[in-house]
């Protein structure tokens, strides 16, 4: 799919992966408009890339529809859609202090999982209106995934089972999809400089990217943007869920 011009969202793009998402896209030519929470941030990040914020909760249909139908007031029907909303906090099944509150599981489901399906949904019926290119395409949509699909640590039991819907996701949605010309990929992170990662001491950071076959290194945001570029750009990847990861397979612990 060609970039110039096309209307693009972003959800989680205030930061983090979803920042590198929305710079990378708006640096090839996308009208972006970021979806997210944080409002002082994702405002900041929309003006540095002459693009729009739009305060979304993406557990939330009216919250979600509504922010869908201002992205397209503003820009025309989405084209692009990266999803990259998530949370991903820490507790074991059965811990010292008992067992998992549902509520807990159920909380990051609903964002990682719902949120995500929530958008597809909502950017696949604004992409079916649009014109299609000479291969019949009219979008795509990019989903996060994380490598906790695949290998999930000790006390990620809801963030694993969040992030494996959305790799389950992937192959059924880009196949129902495929007759409105819609690609559907994800990407499966490994270790990112994101904000919390960030935030931690600088040995714990060295630590973890000790972990990583090569290169011995964190991810970048930008290089998550970069991934996201070339799943617009190839007309044939469609249905794939690509580990971006640096050789890494996650221990149990």
């Amino acid at each position: 799919m060609e970039f110039q011009y096309v209307p693009a969202i972003v959800t989680g793009g205030a930061s983090g992966l979803g920042e590198g998402a929305a710079r990378a896209l708006a640096a090839a030519g996308c009208k972006v408009a970021i979806l997210d929470v944080n409002q002082s941030q994702g405002e900041k990040v929309a003006a540095e890339i002459g693009g729009i914020f739009l305060h979304c909760d993406v557990t939330s249909a009216d919250s979600a529809e509504a922010a869908i139908r201002a992205a397209r007031e503003a820009h025309g029907p989405c084209g692009v859609a990266v999803n990259c909303a998530g949370i991903a906090p820490a507790a074991k099944i059965l811990g010292r202090d008992g067992v998992m509150p549902l509520e807990s599981f159920s909380k990051v489901v609903q964002v990682n999982l719902i949120g995500t399906f929530n958008i597809l949904r909502l950017a696949a019926a604004d992409m079916a209106t649009r014109d299609a290119n000479a291969d019949g395409e009219r979008g795509v949509i990019i989903n996060t995934a994380s490598v906790a699909a695949y290998e999930g640590q000790i006390g990620q039991a809801a963030y694993s089972a969040s992030k494996g819907g959305v790799v389950s996701l992937t192959l059924q949605a880009a196949r129902e999809l495929a007759r409105e010309g819609i690609r559907v990929n994800t990407i499966a992170p490994g270790l990112f400089m994101t904000p919390m990662l960030a935030g931690m001491p600088e040995e714990v950071q060295d630590s973890l990217a000790a972990t990583l076959p090569f290169p011995k290194r964190l991810g970048k945001p930008e290089e998550f943007g970069m991934m996201v570029d070339q799943m617009v750009r190839n007309p044939i990847l469609n249905g794939e869920v690509i580990r971006l990861d640096c050789a890494l397979r996650m221990a149990p612990k």
